[in-house]
């Protein structure tokens, strides 16, 4: 595989080619930032939220921080400027649940987001290859009792209004890419977790049960513990993205499921860290148990999620590379650190389904204001 970042074309007068990375301070994006920023290429972080960006160092263009409303256009055309890649990891700040409670707002930056930038691109005048867009989708696009394992081979039923808009955020990928207006790879997460940077919400299942059990409190299943997750480590998160900046001839105009290739059982994910944060508090685990599901439970939360990632494997050579243990571990020791600022748990957290993949949530205007 090439040095990731090789593959992209240079900026007029020879400069290092540029790759903005829209919503750069979640979990996601600050890992890809960091990465980015060891390579030889400049990076535009952009997000709302920019402190968790603005350590990031380095690289043969240095790191520009750029703090924007994406749902602005023109603030997005400002962030995308001369820019050979997109990385487009933003999602409304309500995640899954926001797509229901409020749809308009989400649907403007789940899905408006992408149009605009169809219609940015579409509309400018350029020479050499059209940019490469890399964005996020979910592996839940393949709907409630689609079977596992998820290869992505066979056609998507989405059924939440979060599954829905990330569809139509994808189509409209695909579609300008058949078009020619870009090159278009969307990459489907599934369950992502591990340390968050200073400022970021890890709102996931991983994160939200090492914070109980470090507060000494219960861990609750809607089940048995035997349904399974398909639970990706941040860094091999990063890793895919940026593998699939050095293939886009290979990748662009599809969606690519990213995985382990096997499910892990929720019981024993709670009890390994259980036992984790016991080993570094001193004090017996906290005990796992099931509790009833509440009403808003939805039918995909009782499915185990397994993907089938060897296409994606085979085009770029990328694997993960963290074992579970080991990236359970160091999400425990990072939420453990001293001085660490953690967010209050939200008692209406969905455990048991998939989230919000450590995108970074971006809220609207008004939302905002």
């Amino acid at each position: 595989m090439n040095r990731p970042g090789t593959a992209l074309s240079t900026v007029p007068g020879g400069g290092p080619p540029l790759v903005a990375v829209l919503g750069a301070s979640g979990l996601v994006g600050s890992a890809v930032t960091a990465r980015l920023a060891r390579l030889p290429v400049a990076v535009r972080a952009v997000s709302r939220r920019p402190a968790a960006t603005g350590k990031a160092e380095g690289g043969a263009g240095g790191v520009e921080v750029l703090a924007a409303d994406l749902t602005v256009p023109a603030n997005l055309e400002r962030a995308v400027a001369g820019a050979s890649a997109v990385i487009h990891l933003v999602l409304h700040s309500g995640g899954w649940r926001g797509a229901d409670e409020d749809p308009a707002a989400s649907e403007r930056v789940n899905v408006g987001v992408m149009r605009d930038l169809v219609g940015l691109l579409r509309s400018r005048s350029r020479r050499g290859p059209a940019p490469l867009v890399v964005f996020a989708g979910s592996a839940s696009q393949a709907g409630p009792g689609s079977g596992t394992p998820i290869d992505g081979t066979v056609p998507d039923h989405p059924v939440t209004a979060y599954d829905l808009q990330k569809q139509a955020a994808e189509d409209l990928l695909k579609r300008a890419t058949s078009e020619g207006v870009l090159r278009g790879v969307s990459l489907r997460l599934p369950t992502v977790f591990g340390p968050a940077p200073d400022g970021a919400a890890d709102r996931g299942v991983v994160s939200a049960m090492a914070r109980r059990a470090l507060a000494g409190e219960p861990l609750t299943m809607w089940h048995d513990g035997a349904v399974a997750r398909e639970l990706l480590y941040v860094g091999d998160v990063a890793d895919a993205f940026l593998a699939a900046l050095d293939r886009p001839e290979a990748l662009a105009g599809r969606h690519w499921p990213l995985g382990h290739g096997r499910g892990e059982p929720l019981g024993d994910v709670f009890r390994r860290i259980a036992l984790l944060v016991a080993e570094r508090t001193g004090r017996p685990p906290v005990p796992v148990m099931p509790v009833p599901p509440p009403a808003s439970a939805r039918p995909g939360d009782f499915d185990s999620v397994v993907i089938d990632s060897s296409a994606f494997r085979a085009s770029t050579g990328w694997r993960p590379r963290v074992p579970l243990d080991e990236a359970l571990r160091r999400t425990v020791a990072a939420l453990d650190a001293p001085g660490l600022d953690t967010p209050a748990l939200d008692t209406r957290l969905d455990t048991h389904g998939l989230d919000t993949h450590g995108l970074d949530t971006h809220g609207t205007r008004s939302r905002e204001s």
